[in-house]
């Protein structure tokens, strides 16, 4: 997911798959958020203006009274999560304090969606009003960690058949704990609550070895955003490319969708010192790697619809003196819309076929079906909030371009209006913090406050609680 790092752009959305070359095509939709590929927040505030603060009402000061009063068992909830990491579709032990902890505040608890996930959902007392989701995802990486803390990660597990260390290394502790603490103050302003809210704990954001299926997809096919419908949806994601106190958003396009390919190309072997023998697949898949780019450079206005094509993958034969009967290309898209997504997906198969067929070659393209859709913040619904997170966040910043890795927050903000945004957890004084997913990755705790704050205030003022 998602993380500027201020100091070069080197963070990575998904977790990298060193094995990939050697396996079956993953399921590689997957990404969490990742922000360093944005341009440093500290340029964001002189390039584009973020709203004034909406007026505070008598609720504010209670929900910032009651997140004073948790922030010590919020902590301690997240030092417990992070030093029994899980991987996803195996979230059982923090599923199990989540929905334990959402039955003894009187919510309505369902668990076990999409395998692992807990829904907990509490009707007010406070008069009619919306029903408004908040999401925060639990899943571990597949990562070892090397920091030093007393609550650190010791915990390993296997995983596609190796034996790796499990870790928090993307903040999904964070997001947990500060959900619960939201879960327990949203509880205890019952009477003034309006509306519903549906809090929504998620398994499986980072992805799945072959042949799992989950996270907010599955969610969603299992009804999680009906009975009852959401009228918008919420989530945040901790970075470590920003310091603790700034929190930044977006309307429109925020992170790119993820759609990961395969192309196989077919030739003819022959000995390699008579290539006039065979077909070569190899020559073919070099020609369709270096035309796909002009998808993106002749193709694309790029001002407006931005993407990236990329093969990161590309195998073909076995001996130097061999021209093999076929080559396997592996790579991915990235698109901020749907229109665009589907245009550039149709030229990438008519482009590697049409090249192949042309070079006496065939070549074959397969799409996973476990991508991700872009994220799309709904803007007349970030107009309306901005103002709300401005009041919690004196170092709001609105970002001025998206992010081109991905998160599957998109599956719950394509059925309802939704609202992501990002909360900075690095230490001021770390002007080379560690990236997410980064086996050094480490959290000032500090940081928790603020996304605690901002969504307390944000359920409230779009619930209209505490209101005559």
């Amino acid at each position: 997911m998602l993380f500027f790092k201020r100091t070069q752009s080197r963070f990575f959305a998904e977790p990298i798959d060193l094995n990939l070359s050697r396996r079956a095509l993953l399921h590689v939709g997957c990404a969490c958020a990742a922000f360093s590929l944005m341009r440093p927040v500290a340029a964001l505030a002189q390039s584009i203006p973020t709203p004034a603060a909406a007026p505070a009402r008598p609720i504010h000061a209670k929900l910032d009274q009651a997140a004073k009063a948790i922030e010590a068992k919020m902590l301690e909830w997240r030092r417990d999560i992070h030093q029994h990491p899980e991987l996803g579709n195996q979230e059982k032990r923090t599923a199990g304090i989540v929905a334990e902890h959402l039955k003894s505040l009187g919510y309505e608890v369902r668990e076990g969606v999409a395998t692992t996930g807990v829904v907990g959902v509490l009707k007010g007392e406070g008069g009619p009003g919306p029903v408004i989701a908040v999401r925060a995802d639990m899943d571990a990486l597949p990562v070892a960690e090397q920091v030093d803390l007393p609550f650190a990660s010791k915990v390993k597990t296997r995983w596609n058949g190796e034996e790796v260390g499990v870790m928090h290394a993307c903040g999904h502790d964070c997001h947990v704990a500060i959900q619960m603490a939201v879960a327990e103050i949203v509880a205890g302003m019952r009477k003034e609550l309006r509306g519903t809210v549906k809090l929504i704990f998620q398994p499986a954001e980072e992805g799945l070895p072959i042949g799992e299926t989950g996270g907010a997809r599955v969610m969603v096919e299992q009804g999680v955003m009906a009975d009852p419908k959401p009228d918008a949806v919420f989530g945040l994601h901790v970075s470590s490319a920003a310091p603790v106190g700034v929190v930044s958003y977006r309307p429109g396009p925020t992170m790119a969708g993820s759609d990961t390919f395969k192309i196989v190309v077919k030739g003819r072997q022959t000995h390699g010192a008579v290539p006039w023998g065979g077909v070569d697949p190899i020559t073919i898949g070099a020609t369709i790697v270096t035309t796909l780019q002009t998808i993106i450079s002749r193709e694309t206005d790029i001002q407006r619809n931005p993407a990236v094509v990329t093969i990161g993958i590309f195998k073909g034969g076995q001996r130097q003196n061999i021209i093999s009967d076929s080559a396997e290309l592996v790579g991915t898209l990235r698109t901020y819309s749907e229109p665009h997504r589907a245009q550039v997906k149709k030229r990438i198969g008519e482009i590697a076929e049409n090249i192949a067929r042309g070079m006496n070659g065939s070549a074959e393209v397969a799409w996973n079906e476990f991508a991700y859709p872009p994220l799309v913040n709904d803007v007349a619904l970030v107009e309306k909030m901005a103002p709300t997170l401005a009041r919690t966040s004196p170092k709001l910043f609105r970002l001025d371009h998206p992010a081109s890795p991905s998160e599957d927050f998109s599956f719950f903000a394509n059925v309802v209006p939704g609202l992501f945004f990002f909360v900075g957890i690095a230490a001021p004084d770390d002007k080379n913090a560690a990236p997410n997913h980064s086996p050094r990755f480490r959290v000032e705790e500090a940081g928790l406050m603020h996304g605690l704050r901002g969504m307390l205030h944000l359920v409230a003022d779009y619930t209209g609680s505490g209101t005559d």
